[in-house]
C-alpha cells in the first residue's frame, strides 16, 4: 500500500513510547499470520515489516535504529533466498544452507522469554489479588466479567492501516477539502465528544473524515491521548475489534493545550 501523502498540516511530531522492539514486531506479525515461526516466508514477513516502517514515518513517529537494522536485515535475508544454494555469499558463521535459521532462532529464544515473563507476570497480578481473609460461609463473590486486554502499538498500528485501505478506497483520490486540522484540534474534539468512562470502536472515529490527512491527524490525537493517559485502546482477541475507552479518572482537560500538539 503506498504511503504518498504526509501530514503536511502539521508539524506534529509523535514521541510515542515504544517498549516493544523489531523482534516483537515480527512476532505480532507471525501471530497475526497464524503460522508456524519455523515455517515464516521471509518475503511477506519483509513486506510487512516495512509496511510498518513506512507507517510509523507517515505519522512522524520517532523509530529506535533497532528497527531500520531488522528491516535491512530481512532485505539481506530476502535477497539471499532469491539466489540458488550454489551463489550464495560466503558466511563462515552459517552452518545451515536456509538464510532464514538465524533469525528463527533469535525469534524462537526472545519468545520463550517473553512467554516466561508474561507467565511471571500473571502471577504477580494474580498474587495481588489474594486476601487472606475468607468470606463469610454464604457469601460469594460475582465473578467479575473478563476484560478486554489492553492493544499494543503494532495492532494499533494495523487497525490503523486497514482504515486507510478502507478510506483510500471509498473516497475519489481528487476531492478537494479545505478545512484544515491539527492534532490539538482533534484532541479538543475526542476530549469533547468522549465523556469519562464512554467507549466506541475503533473504526467510527474516522467515519465523518473529509480527508486523507485527516485520517492520520485523528489518530495522531488518539496516539497523544494515549500517552496522556486519558484514553485506553482494547479488544477481545488477538486481530478482534478495537474499542476505544475514555479513562474514568483523566487529567485536567486544560493540560492539552500544553502538549506537544
Amino acid at each position: 500500500m503506498p504511503y504518498d501523502a504526509r501530514v503536511e498540516s502539521t508539524d506534529y511530531r509523535a514521541r510515542l513510547e515504544i517498549f516493544e522492539g523489531p523482534l516483537d514486531l515480527l512476532l505480532h506479525l507471525i501471530r497475526k499470520d497464524e503460522v508456524d515461526i519455523h515455517a515464516i516466508s521471509i518475503e511477506r514477513i519483509t513486506r510487512q515489516y516495512l509496511e510498518y516502517i513506512d507507517t510509523f514515518r507517515l505519522l512522524n513517529i520517532d523509530l529506535a535504529s533497532e528497527f531500520i537494522v531488522m528491516a535491512a536485515n530481512l532485505m539481506y535475508l530476502k535477497s539471499r533466498t532469491l539466489l540458488p544454494r550454489t551463489e550464495q555469499p560466503p558466511d563462515e558463521e552459517a552452518e545451515e544452507d536456509d538464510p532464514r535459521w538465524e533469525l528463527i532462532r533469535q525469534l524462537v529464544e526472545y519468545k520463550k522469554f517473553k512467554d516466561a515473563a508474561g507467565f511471571l507476570l500473571e502471577r504477580e497480578l494474580d498474587q495481588q489479588g489474594r486476601f487472606a481473609h475468607q468470606p463469610d460461609p454464604g457469601e460469594r463473590p460475582e465473578e467479575p466479567a473478563a476484560p478486554l486486554a489492553e492493544v499494543s502499538i503494532f495492532e494499533l498500528i494495523r487497525a490503523f492501516q486497514n482504515v486507510l485501505r478502507r478510506f483510500e478506497t471509498t473516497h475519489e483520490i481528487g476531492d478537494i477539502v479545505d478545512d484544515r486540522f491539527t492534532v490539538s484540534d482533534k484532541i479538543d474534539l475526542l476530549l469533547e465528544v468522549f465523556r469519562p468512562g464512554e467507549s466506541q470502536r475503533f473504526e467510527n472515529l474516522f467515519e465523518q473524515a473529509a480527508g486523507k490527512a485527516e485520517v492520520i491527524v485523528t489518530f495522531l490525537a488518539l496516539l497523544e491521548l494515549m500517552k496522556l493517559n486519558q484514553f485506553v485502546v482494547r479488544q477481545d482477541h488477538l486481530l478482534g475489534s478495537i474499542v476505544i475507552e475514555r479513562r474514568l479518572a483523566t487529567a485536567v482537560p486544560g493540560e492539552t493545550a500544553a502538549s506537544e500538539a
